[in-house]
C-alpha cells in the first residue's frame, strides 16, 4: 500500500492535542511576532512583538509559560516560517529549552492569507496567526537542531555554491566581452582565462 500524503497531513494533525498551545511567529530581521491558538483554532491572548536576541526570547518563554498557566494548557509547538537566517538562532535557542519546534512553507502561508479574513493583505501579526493555523492544520515539517559541525559544514558548502555562481558569471561576461571586442584572442587562447595556448 502506498503512503498518501493525506496520511502524513492526519499523522500530523493528530499530534495536536486539546492540551497544545499553538504558536506562531513571524519571523523578521529585528522584531518577531507570535500569536497562539488552541487546537480548535481559537486566539488565545494578545499579541506578542519581541526583539531577535536572548532578551527577546526570554520574553518569549515567559509569556508562553503565563499563556499555558492561564488556559491550562500542558503542551507548546510553535511554528515559524524558516526565513532567510533569521529564524535559526531562535529555533536553536527555542530547542534548548525542550519546546517542539516546527517550520511552515512560506509559499503556503501567502496561499493561507486570505483564510483569515477574505483578503491577501500582509501584516506581521496576520501572518503569525496564518502561520499558527497552519500547524493546527497539520501544515507543517519538524525539525532537528543540527550539530555544530553540520552547521559550519552547512554554512561553508553555502559559500562554496556562491562563489562558484559568481565565479561562472564573471567567466561568462569575460568571454562576452571578447568576443565583442577582441575575437582574434580566441586564435591565440583555447579560454579566456590563459589556461592553454593552441
Amino acid at each position: 500500500m502506498k503512503f498518501k500524503m493525506q496520511d502524513r497531513q492526519n499523522q500530523l494533525i493528530e499530534r495536536i492535542s486539546p492540551q497544545h498551545l499553538i504558536v506562531g511567529i513571524d519571523i523578521a530581521q529585528q522584531l518577531h511576532v507570535a500569536r497562539t491558538v488552541n487546537f480548535r483554532g481559537k486566539i488565545l491572548g494578545s499579541p506578542l512583538t519581541f526583539e531577535n536576541n536572548e532578551g527577546g526570547f526570554i520574553t518569549l518563554f515567559q509569556w508562553i509559560m503565563k499563556l499555558q498557566k492561564e488556559y491550562q494548557l500542558t503542551e507548546v509547538i510553535i511554528g515559524m516560517e524558516p526565513t532567510g537566517h533569521y529564524w535559526v538562532n531562535l529555533s536553536n535557542w527555542l530547542f534548548e529549552q525542550e519546546i517542539e519546534v516546527v517550520t511552515v512553507n512560506p509559499y503556503h502561508v501567502k496561499r493561507n492569507k486570505e483564510n483569515c479574513d477574505n483578503t491577501q493583505s500582509k501584516s506581521d501579526l496576520k501572518d503569525a496567526l496564518v502561520i499558527a493555523d497552519m500547524v493546527k492544520n497539520g501544515y507543517y515539517a519538524s525539525i532537528q537542531p543540527a550539530s555544530e559541525e553540520f552547521e559550519k559544514l552547512r554554512v561553508l558548502m553555502a559559500n562554496r555554491d556562491t562563489i562558484i555562481k559568481r565565479l561562472v558569471s564573471t567567466v561568462n561576461q569575460i568571454n562576452r566581452w571578447v568576443d565583442l571586442v577582441f575575437p582574434e584572442l580566441r586564435e591565440i587562447f583555447k579560454n579566456v582565462t590563459g589556461k592553454g595556448a593552441l
